[in-house]
């Protein structure tokens, strides 16, 4: 494969909109720049709402957690700084209510990319719409996105995760990119991955996993519309960004440096689904895996699980970085 030309950048910010976790006494941490009490952007200067039983009659209108993910990923070239929406949380109104919070407009967004059409990836959407009218924004997805899936556990009965809808998506104004390939935002400076190779031996995907296709639920363990978003941030290296990561977060890294020619990783930021008895057995391939690659900062997020991320935290703890919805990485 010949490499893509991915511009480098100056710098990058990944701010964190939605995650599953927020925690108002972490400090600054390197790269990490927290919202809450022990940050910088104190808790003491956001927004209040009415709290009847507080003296004062007030209290900190804090972000709020949820089950999804959503990173503002901010890139710099000189004095030009462009802002892109890496998905979208888990309710209509998760994402916008915490922009509001964080003090970030919608109004500033280039364009989204939807790491994969899960919903705890998407519905945020239909809160940003109300926000800003009509968007006309450029989405970018991969073609597989709208597939109807479901979750079958064997000895229960099968659940059907809720899907984005093409009709409403489109009719909203967005111009809606369907790309297996890889592809650019931002004049070059910001790669999506497109379909991700799967290249490592115990990263198999999700085996419970079905989607709905000629009429009827077939196995869709490797969710194949997974893709990541990639910056090379000069004398630094790349920054890749994941969703769910149920490419394998492995797989992933190497389909960043393969597609950009770049071996240097700076920093992994995402899901990297290991949670629960399905994946947990695979996390220490993965620390083995990831310790070859190097990646000088980790912010496992979303759906990695408790029991992976003490792993990598106690296998990297140099570079491991909790995460916490309204953390800003300045990298």
């Amino acid at each position: 494969m010949t490499n893509v030309p991915l511009e480098p950048v100056d710098a990058v910010t990944v701010t964190t909109l939605v995650d599953n976790v927020t925690d108002a006494l972490l400090q600054d941490q390197g790269p990490a720049k927290r919202l809450g009490l022990g940050g910088r952007g104190a808790l003491a200067e956001a927004p209040r709402v009415p709290a009847a039983f507080l003296e004062g009659g007030q209290t900190f209108d804090a972000p709020q957690a949820e089950h999804g993910f959503s990173l503002l990923i901010t890139v710099r070239k000189g004095v030009s700084e462009r802002r892109v929406l890496y998905d979208a949380g888990a309710t209509p109104d998760g994402l916008v209510e915490n922009m509001r919070r964080m003090g970030v407009s919608p109004k500033d967004l280039e364009a989204i990319v939807l790491s994969h059409g899960h919903f705890d990836h998407t519905t945020g959407l239909d809160g940003l719409v109300r926000a800003l009218g009509r968007p006309n924004l450029p989405v970018i997805i991969h073609p597989e996105f709208w597939s109807r899936r479901r979750i079958a556990i064997p000895g229960r009965e099968p659940f059907e995760l809720p899907s984005t809808s093409k009709s409403a998506l489109r009719g909203a104004g967005f111009e809606v990119i369907e790309e297996k390939q890889p592809s650019f935002l931002l004049d070059g400076s910001l790669l999506v991955t497109g379909e991700v190779d799967r290249t490592t031996e115990f990263e198999r995907g999700f085996p419970i996993h079905q989607a709905l296709r000629d009429g009827g639920w077939q196995p869709d363990p490797l969710i194949l519309d997974d893709q990541a978003a990639v910056v090379n941030v000069r004398s630094k290296g790349l920054v890749i960004l994941t969703g769910c990561g149920h490419a394998g977060i492995v797989n992933i890294v190497r389909y960043a440096r393969k597609l950009t020619g770049v071996d240097r990783v700076y920093a992994v930021i995402g899901g990297f689904h290991l949670n629960g008895p399905l994946f947990e057995p695979i996390v220490p391939n993965t620390c083995e895996a990831l310790a070859e690659l190097a990646p000088e900062v980790i912010v496992p997020a979303h759906c990695t699980g408790w029991r992976a991320t003490h792993a990598l935290a106690a296998n990297f703890p140099e570079a491991f970085i909790q995460n916490s919805v309204g953390t800003r990485f300045e990298l």
